[in-house]
């Protein structure tokens, strides 16, 4: 895990010796052609000078080397979380080897995972399954620049510019201290997302840490910050340290008909027990819960789920990533603790 911890760096450390010319932050495009840029491209330089970032004509420099990439935005339209039930979602996280090189990377770094954890109150396993499902321990942090996917899903994505163009601002924003590596040798997925937690711009200004103490954030070569980032992100949204995740339910045959309970648990669960769904594990009566259907192989399965199961769909949005985290972090938290 060193060995991948060290390529990484080795890596960063190349490209961003290539770029430093004109500056940590931002380094300018070598063959942009600001003259090319539109009206929606220019209003944008001048509101992130305007924020207190860069010079309107660094921004506009940088930009002018965006590429758009038609890749992104095939990617962008068919998420798996949209597209696939949970029988065929969960195979892809839920594997051997994403279990046993977990189990791997928890041992390997016990001691900072743990210690982590417990400065932020959140469990140990729940910060190794994220580093999991989102780059396997970092072997896959994306091929795209970050800069090419905020752009292009900036000025090129009109369902979702609005959101994407905050992101790219954010960006430029972040400074040397947020950023280890310059905006343009930054690599991550097709919707900018970064490091070995993606994180996208917003998340990285509010919640990730500089844990190592080196004066800068550091996602993809700094174990202490990119553990210590997903944690402080737990933390700050909503976890509870030792309480329940979610359990499987049986459901009565007369239970009543919930359509669309939503995520947010606000049923005492001895509620969804009266109305016919019993939790397969003890979890105390009051602790508050809401019901989950997934197609699972075989068949639908019914899951009682908890305020920790809300806090990881902050993390992501869907409840099916939520799942292959929690029955992630499980199988690594086994692995582990296993003699």
């Amino acid at each position: 895990m060193q060995a991948l911890l060290r390529a990484a760096r080795a890596h960063l450390v190349l490209v961003s010796i290539c770029l430093l010319g004109a500056g940590r932050g931002i380094a300018a495009a070598a063959n942009g052609d600001v003259a090319a840029l539109g009206a929606d491209e220019r209003a944008f330089a001048a509101e992130v000078a305007r924020e207190g970032g860069p010079s309107e004509a660094d921004v506009l420099a940088t930009l002018a080397g965006a590429k758009v990439q038609q890749s992104i935005l095939d990617a962008i339209a068919r998420p798996a979380e949209a597209t696939k039930p949970w029988s065929a979602y969960a195979p892809i996280f839920l594997t051997d080897k994403r279990i046993d090189d977990g189990v791997a990377f928890y041992r390997a770094n016990r001691e900072l995972i743990e210690r982590v954890g417990r400065e932020h109150g959140v469990a140990p396993e729940i910060i190794v399954a994220i580093i999991g499902v989102e780059t396997s321990y970092g072997a896959n942090t994306g091929k795209y620049r970050v800069l090419d996917a905020l752009a292009t899903l900036a000025f090129h994505y009109p369902p979702r510019s609005k959101f994407f163009r905050g992101e790219l601002k954010q960006l430029f924003l972040l400074g040397d201290g947020h950023l280890a590596y310059p905006v343009d040798a930054l690599r991550g997925s097709y919707a900018g997302a970064m490091g070995w937690g993606q994180f996208m711009p917003t998340s990285i200004a509010k919640w990730a840490k500089d844990e190592d103490g080196d004066g800068r954030i550091d996602l993809w070569g700094s174990l202490p910050d990119i553990t210590a980032s997903i944690a402080n992100y737990f933390a700050e949204h909503g976890w509870q340290q030792g309480q329940p995740v979610a359990v499987r339910a049986q459901p009565a045959a007369d239970a009543r008909v919930l359509p669309d309970p939503g995520l947010d648990p606000v049923y005492p669960l001895q509620q969804m027990e009266a109305w016919g769904y019993a939790p397969l594990e003890r979890i105390d009566a009051d602790t508050p819960s809401t019901l989950l259907k997934l197609d699972g192989e075989h068949g639908v399965e019914y899951w009682l789920v908890f305020g920790n199961f809300r806090a990881i769909t902050r993390y992501n949005k869907s409840p099916l990533y939520a799942m292959a985290v929690f029955q992630l972090a499980q199988s690594i938290a086994r692995g582990a603790a296993a003699p």
